[in-house]
């Protein structure tokens, strides 16, 4: 067995902006691992929040023995970028030799499409109302805030998708004081959900405070060992592939998660369709569904996923799993 890394950079279709910076590119790592004539791949995005490069992701791949399994992995590499690439594309390799779909070998229904969010990236308050209304005909949009000013902008976007469902994404950007200030206006414009309003290492403040509107762990939340830490702060977690290392970790704290009474929002990093199809598996049935990855882009994978007024679409087998 081969394990072959490459690095693929695609151009977003518009600069993308959060609380931490923006960004005109996203840079991926496309692992394959090829046995008895066999490819399987699958795609990660390197974080720079969680400390991962490109170069440090890539080396901890470089690093696995040829004789790696789905069961191996798990111990052999943490949580993170480098173990979600390498576990989708075993993955797909066992759908592939065994000409059965992942969801097939996973004892799953069929899948179907899900409703996905689609990201408005933080900018003026003209911009993002511009913005909004040009997605307006989109059921869920999910908007980037995390600045002591967010409130001309969330007023901003409500204005231009009247209709729309709203989740609000602040990326660590606020303090206890701004979110408690937002949090009675957050429901007044029927905003469905906040994810991660405080940063990761202050997030005991949520503990005890008004949560009017459904708050989701993005930050706070890798994998299943995360959970215990989340306990009175939050009402929703948000599962990534990326953040878990991988479908095989998602799928167990999605369990966790449900069985703790936590709702399931599934995430994405920036990426192609090769790293939402097995989030869509995923996603099914989950609260709330942010898989637009491939939308944000001004390019994409040769076999992309499809997207429609259903939503995001199960990938087919020429394209992942």
């Amino acid at each position: 067995m081969s394990i072959k890394v490459t690095r693929d950079r695609f151009k977003l279709a518009q600069v993308f902006t959060i609380s931490r910076g923006s960004r005109i590119e996203t840079n991926v790592l496309t692992v394959r691992i090829t046995r008895n004539g066999v490819t399987g791949w699958g795609e990660c995005v390197p974080y720079a929040r969680y400390g991962e490069t490109l170069d440090s992701v890539e080396a901890q791949i470089a690093g696995l023995p040829d004789d790696v399994t789905l069961e191996t992995l798990q111990t052999l590499l943490p949580a993170g970028a480098a173990r979600n690439a390498v576990d989708c594309a075993l993955w797909d390799l066992e759908a592939k030799t065994s000409g059965k779909r992942v969801w097939e070998l996973l004892g799953m229904p069929k899948p179907g499409p899900e409703i996905t969010a689609y990201t408005l990236s933080l900018d003026t308050p003209e911009t993002m109302q511009a913005q909004a209304a040009k997605n307006a005909f989109r059921p869920l949009l999910k908007i980037k805030l995390g600045t002591p000013d967010d409130m001309p902008r969330l007023e901003a976007v409500r204005a231009g998708a009247p209709d729309s469902t709203i989740i609000v994404d602040a990326n660590e950007g606020w303090s206890a004081q701004v979110y408690a200030d937002l949090a009675p206006h957050l429901l007044r414009l029927g905003v469905a959900m906040v994810e991660q309003p405080l940063p990761a290492g202050d997030d005991e403040a949520l503990i005890g405070m008004d949560r009017p509107v459904p708050v989701c762990a993005d930050e706070s939340a890798h994998d299943r060992a995360s959970l215990p830490k989340l306990t009175g702060k939050y009402d929703f977690v948000n599962i990534k592939l990326d953040k878990t290392g991988g479908l095989t970790e998602a799928l167990k704290l999605r369990e966790a998660a449900l069985a703790q009474g936590y709702g399931v929002f599934v995430g994405c990093m920036v990426g192609s369709s090769l790293a939402m199809a097995p989030a869509v598996l995923l996603a099914q049935g989950a609260g709330f569904t942010d898989l637009d990855g491939p939308l944000l882009l001004g390019e994409d994978r040769d076999v992309p996923l499809l997207f429609d007024e259903a939503g995001v679409h199960p990938s087919s087998p020429h394209l992942w799993g």
